[in-house]
């Protein structure tokens, strides 16, 4: 037989070879997609991979006519379905050495607060309710009385963050007005959060005094004028200014302030409220000390030192505290009852001091014996060897790890954990961010930090808890 011509070869693929979207969903292999994701979701997925398909076929790209078979098309539909059903908040794992993780999450919620939140989930609840008189309540009721006690105020509100607090509270107390502020605090934290901007936003002036290392009693004296509202001390977050210095303590503002008829208010950012030196950590001032300073109105996070959920504490004076919530602003400011859920029974933790180092997960990862992380080092390095092969290096090493979140800038936690590089030494840059990529992709991330030709894994807040699953996802490694 003669060989075939040229007109009897192959035709390419065109558009009008493609199935039809009835004929893929009659299709036996998607009958699983519709039963696990409907049929909603499942024909937009369909029509979807069919004009990626069509568009790749008027673009001139060859395809192969198994491409555009039914087998191959559930395949992609099945992907596109998997992606966008995937949660985008994911669960990981925080080997960076740096505990408040602002990127990760900052602090991790304590098992009282978890179960808090799952019955608010779950359960109406007296958000706004008071169960004593039947009537409409106050949801800064379920943690004010608690918040007070804890730290020395007069009374106390809640709001979302604590850029939040500082807005609502300039914005309550000075909006018009003139602020005065040290040069040496006029910090800008993650997010580009920068006090210039919200001193702007709360239509305040803002009134800078002293220089960038050095601010007397007297910068703050000659600053006053008639349109002056109040004095402003600022918590300088991820940053110490060293060497020849100079600051006017909180207590020494607040008596200027007072002594001209004016408040005092301190944003003090982290917001511990105990002594952390009784656990051998550096000493942080603490909301009770500003307010024994003086202080008429201090703010400060929910999730950082204090260990619980994201939120913006505003405490002080009884009068200033009833006027920030009167404000408007106040309202579209306020949290929801996942967060006062969350925040009341880590509030109540430091009631029991002495349990509050194990109770409290911050103070616990805080406090983690450095012998415990070697050891725990000395476990997992050949199992990541094993995992990893010959190419990789897996040895122990002393970490120090940090806080974060703007608490203790320049103090660091002695640690432990492990530091991998490449056997060979060659190209250590490339192969280190493809390492560092696939821990990224296991189905629970491991992120850690690349440094000095070396990835480093800090076991500071990797519990033993999970250590058993960090050790499943490390066997998914391919060598």
């Amino acid at each position: 037989m003669a060989a075939p011509t040229a007109s009897h070869a192959t035709a390419p693929v065109a558009p009008a070879h493609l199935p039809s979207v009835d004929k893929l969903l009659q299709s036996e292999l998607l009958q699983p997609l519709l039963a696990d994701y409907g049929r909603i979701a499942t024909t937009d997925a369909v029509r979807e991979v069919l004009e990626q398909l069509r568009q790749q076929l008027r673009a001139g790209t060859a395809i192969t006519p198994e491409s555009i078979a039914i087998p191959a098309i559930a395949e992609r539909v099945a992907s596109h379905l998997g992606l966008l059903f995937a949660p985008r908040l994911r669960s990981v794992y925080n080997l960076t050495g740096t505990v408040l993780h602002t990127n990760l999450g900052r602090a991790l919620l304590p098992q009282a607060a978890v179960d808090a939140v799952v019955e608010a989930l779950t359960t109406a609840a007296n958000l706004e309710y008071d169960l004593a008189t039947g009537g409409r309540g106050d949801r800064d009721d379920l943690v004010e009385a608690l918040i007070c006690r804890l730290t020395g105020a007069e009374a106390a509100t809640v709001v979302n963050n604590n850029a939040a607090a500082v807005l609502l509270t300039l914005t309550a107390l000075a909006h018009g007005k003139q602020v005065v502020v040290s040069r040496g605090e006029l910090v800008e934290i993650g997010g580009a959060f920068r006090i210039p901007d919200i001193m702007a936003r709360a239509g305040c002036q803002l009134v800078e005094v002293g220089t960038t290392n050095r601010t007397h009693a007297r910068d703050y004296e000659n600053a006053i004028d008639d349109d002056t509202a109040l004095l402003m001390k600022v918590h300088t977050s991820n940053y110490a200014i060293q060497g020849f210095t100079k600051a006017v303590s909180d207590a020494e503002v607040t008596t200027i302030a007072h002594a001209n008829d004016l408040q005092m208010v301190v944003d003090l950012g982290s917001g511990t409220l105990v002594d952390l030196r009784q656990w051998g950590l550096p000493h942080e001032v603490t909301v009770r000390e500003t307010i024994e300073a003086g202080a008429d109105v201090v703010t400060f996070s929910g999730d950082k030192l204090l260990g619980g959920p994201q939120a913006g504490i505003i405490v002080g004076k009884k009068e200033l505290i009833a006027k920030i919530k009167k404000h408007p602003m106040k309202r579209a400011l306020r949290v929801g009852k996942l967060t006062l859920a969350a925040l009341e029974p880590t509030l109540r933790l430091y009631l029991h001091p002495e349990a509050l180092a194990q109770q409290l997960t911050t103070l616990r990862l805080f406090t983690r014996p450095q012998t415990d992380m070697r050891a725990q080092a000395e476990q997992l390095a050949p199992v990541l060897q094993q995992a990893l092969g010959a190419a990789w290096c897996v040895e122990t090493a002393e970490l120090a790890s940090q806080i974060g979140s703007g608490a203790l800038p320049v103090d660091n936690l002695p640690s432990w954990g492990l530091q991998i590089y490449p056997a060979s030494g060659k190209q250590a840059g490339r192969q280190l961010q493809q390492l560092e990529a696939q821990l990224r992709a296991l189905s629970r991330p491991v992120i850690g930090r690349l440094h000095d030709d070396a990835l480093w894994l800090d076991l500071r807040c990797l519990e033993a808890s999970a250590q058993a699953d960090f050790i499943a996802q490390c066997e998914l490694l391919n060598p």
